[in-house]
């Protein structure tokens, strides 16, 4: 009688038990490919735009990218614009677009070498007011010189740790999408 009543019980709840060990697990938000970034700096005085741009169309470990940086002008403030594609298949992705809604979980870290000739701050923000860097301002200063200026994409970096709202990338976590140097001359 007793097993009767474990079978009964077992028939009844085994649906539910099979159901509930069968429900989806969430999907991780994939890392986007990116295989091209631009970043157009328009002169504030002037207007005249300058371009820095970066190409890896096959992708890592294939062939070397290329890279390109006009020459910028010193003591010039310049208005950057990013952009990043995926150039990978036969249709353009425009992966700007998908930063942008999903700017809580990105942040563009902008870094230079030595005494650069040039200091970057953000004139952007996420819903939370944190910075995500696809608009940036530009200074170059008064003495002509070279140096590298590093670009690095963050996803699902912590914004509120101490120094990340400044473009401090040591506290940030997360995944690096995407890091990119440039050699970067003023005259």
């Amino acid at each position: 009688m007793q097993n009767q009543k474990w079978t009964a019980l077992l028939i009844v709840f085994s649906p539910a038990l099979l159901w509930l060990s069968c429900s989806d697990d969430p999907i991780p938000n994939e890392s986007e490919l990116i295989t091209s970034l631009y970043y157009e700096l328009t002169d504030s005085l002037t207007g005249t735009n300058r371009v820095l741009w970066f190409k890896d169309l096959d992708g890592a470990g294939g062939q070397a990218p290329e890279f390109y940086s006009d020459t910028l002008s010193v003591n010039t403030v310049y208005y950057g614009s990013l952009r990043l594609l995926d150039e990978s298949g036969k249709t353009l992705i425009d992966i700007t677009q998908e930063i942008l809604s999903e700017a809580e979980d990105h942040q563009f870290f902008y870094y230079h070498s030595g005494d650069s000739p040039v200091q970057v701050s953000y004139r952007d923000s996420d819903g939370n007011g944190y910075p995500v860097g696809l608009e940036s301002r530009v200074l170059t200063n008064n003495v002509p010189g070279a140096s590298v200026l590093r670009i690095i994409l963050r996803h699902q970096p912590n914004k509120k740790a101490e120094g990340v709202y400044q473009g401090i990338i040591t506290n940030a976590g997360g995944e690096t999408d995407l890091q990119v140097d440039f050699t970067i001359i003023t005259e």
